[in-house]
């Protein structure tokens, strides 16, 4: 894996934007290298993240950015992956996309103010509408297991856009050939 070869800083720049920049946990994890593999990262990562004490574990969920924020503060890829870049334009589009907005911004208050930590979901291409009920239904959720599955989901945002973006097809022609004749 190309990534375990880089050093440190080289290493926290590559993955920055998939975990929004949350330095302490990229830290933590540019420490546990090498990985061998992408998956073996994002195992590590799981792991990382579950046995951090809990501040750290707090400033990596609210690295990002509520659901339902502006679109003009959100990053590059939670843009897209909030959907901003598959809205209409049209008049009923955006009454929608208003109605939407005020509810996620009173469960986000709600949520933030029960469990004091942000509300992070793996969107996974779900329209913002759809995560309504979905946090609805999180408010029932006790404190401990709410956090774990947002610091999980948290490491399956970024395995998605490591993915997506083609950080995980980091092998030389070199070594792709080597594989193929294997």
């Amino acid at each position: 894996m190309d990534s375990d070869a880089l050093d440190e800083a080289a290493f926290c720049e590559l993955m920055a934007p998939l975990f929004e920049a949350a330095p302490r946990f990229i830290g933590r994890l540019a420490e546990a290298r090498p990985f061998g593999s992408w998956d073996a990262l994002f195992e590590q990562a799981v792991a990382i993240a579950l046995g951090m004490p809990e501040g750290e574990q707090i400033e990596l969920i609210d690295a990002h950015p509520s659901i339902g924020a502006p679109p003009g503060s959100v990053s590059a890829l939670s843009f897209v992956e909030q959907g901003y870049d598959r809205e209409s334009a049209s008049i009923q589009a955006e009454a929608e996309r208003e109605r939407v907005a005020a509810q996620l911004e009173r469960l986000n208050r709600r949520y933030e103010a029960r469990f004091g930590f942000r509300y992070v979901i793996f969107v996974a291409g779900r329209p913002r509408s759809a995560i309504v009920p979905l946090m609805e239904a999180a408010m029932s959720a006790e404190r401990g297991a709410e956090k774990e599955r947002a610091l999980r989901d948290v490491v399956a945002i970024a395995h998605d856009r490591a993915a997506k973006t083609g950080l995980m097809t980091d092998h030389t022609d070199e070594q792709r050939t080597a594989e193929e004749q294997g």
